[in-house]
């Protein structure tokens, strides 16, 4: 964890120095299914014992994304907002937002096709709106790894889908109402499939 930690930020924060090849602006929208994976302090998995169900909130569920940054021929950085919010049954629910600024470099697969590979580094926020429970958020980090493919589609326009990898540190506390505190929730990772849409200027 420590070194893909120092890998992602060290490429995310050097991806401002893309050499001296002309870069254009680029903006867009992206859209995908995001699945987390959490884990339960010990008070937590004895208050509310059995599977963890807070796995099952944001499962291969919608998310949404906005996007702007620089290309070139030969690698991209940009920064992305993204938000993903779902629950389970009628009572847990949990929303992710993310922050985050990635750095990619493309292996070309003819004119108008590259395949793109990358590391990100950002910030999450956690919030717990389970119903019957007390709101509570966090934010922590985030650092990870990408890959996709990417399409021009005319001029001015470009296609992608990707897959996305992130581990994080955001927690979050669990209070029931009337009751107190059960226990605490820890983000472990998050994973993404998406398909984008980008404009080039």
């Amino acid at each position: 964890m420590k070194k893909i930690t120092t890998l992602a930020l060290a490429t995310t924060f050097g991806m401002f120095s893309m050499g001296s090849h002309a870069a254009e602006n680029f903006a867009g929208l992206t859209w995908g299914e995001s699945t987390i994976n959490t884990d339960r302090s010990s008070s937590l998995q004895q208050n509310m014992p059995g599977k963890n169900r807070f796995d099952d909130t944001i499962k291969n569920s919608g998310t949404w994304g906005v996007r702007a940054g620089q290309m070139t021929d030969e690698a991209r950085y940009y920064m992305t907002y993204e938000n993903v919010s779902d629950d389970y049954g009628s009572s847990l629910k949990l929303r992710q937002q993310n922050l985050i600024g990635s750095y990619d470099m493309f292996v070309p697969l003819g004119d108008s096709t590259r395949l793109f590979g990358g590391a990100s580094a950002g910030l999450t926020k956690l919030e717990n709106e389970s119903s019957g429970y007390s709101r509570d958020s966090d934010i922590g980090y985030l650092v990870g790894l990408q890959a996709g493919i990417l399409q021009n589609v005319g001029t001015n326009t470009s296609l992608e889908a990707g897959y996305r990898y992130l581990r994080s540190n955001a927690s979050t506390e669990v209070s029931e109402r009337g009751v107190g505190k059960l226990g605490s929730i820890d983000l472990h990772s998050s994973k993404q499939v998406y398909l984008g849409l980008n404009y080039h200027f």
